[in-house]
């Protein structure tokens, strides 16, 4: 039985023709380096396509971070306020001067934005938007020779007064007014032509204002 299926074996193997065992011996192979050939396209277009994504990852957060700079930037403007008084603690009087002359508040203790500036007394709208400003100003009474003005200006224009006199003892006189500023306006306090004004460690006067919204 064992010699009879051998035999039947090589008869069927003796039906296959060279050229159909060299055709089977070739096929394998050229699968092979195929599939590898696909496999290594696979791979090269996967490894292009994680570069492109993490190139656009990339420029993705530097936007976002250019975008939340930007944000901060506007942000910082928009907080705007300032107190300032004309001495720094020492006791004067200024005045009187033959032209109305700019206030220069040298004492600081608030300049969030730093839209005051303490070395001209000018304030600089630092963003479009509406503000509030307040001023005092203090006088001793000279028997009424002198009194104690100071005017706001925005510019060059005029646009409130505080106004007070005193024959004896002492007086402030103060005012506020909320104007509409747009970039780069700027906004002083001016001592009258002919009028006194005094500071000292109590900061009488004073000169201070805030954006209360930016438009």
């Amino acid at each position: 039985m064992e010699i009879s299926v051998r035999f039947n074996l090589l008869l069927l193997l003796g039906t296959v023709s060279q050229s159909e065992s060299n055709d089977c011996q070739q096929t394998f192979p050229q699968d092979i380096y195929a599939g590898l050939r696909e496999i290594t396209s696979s791979l090269v277009q996967l490894k292009a396509d994680m570069t492109l994504l993490q190139r656009e990852t990339k420029e993705q957060a530097a936007q976002q971070k250019t975008e939340v700079d930007k944000l901060n930037q506007k942000l910082q403007v928009r907080q705007v306020a300032f107190s300032a008084s004309l001495l720094a603690g020492e006791s004067a009087t200024i005045g009187p001067f033959p032209s109305h002359t700019t206030l220069i508040y040298k004492h600081v203790p608030t300049n969030i934005g730093n839209a005051y500036n303490s070395n001209t007394g000018l304030f600089t709208a630092p963003v479009r938007g509406a503000y509030h400003f307040e001023w005092w100003v203090g006088v001793h009474g000279d028997n009424g020779v002198h009194a104690s003005a100071a005017g706001l200006f925005k510019n060059s224009d005029q646009i409130f007064l505080a106004w007070e006199q005193q024959t004896a003892y002492f007086g402030t006189s103060s005012n506020g007014v909320t104007l509409f500023l747009e970039v780069g306006e700027v906004v002083s306090v001016r001592l009258w032509a002919g009028t006194l004004a005094f500071d000292n460690g109590y900061h009488h006067t004073t000169f201070s204002g805030h954006l209360l919204f930016p438009m």
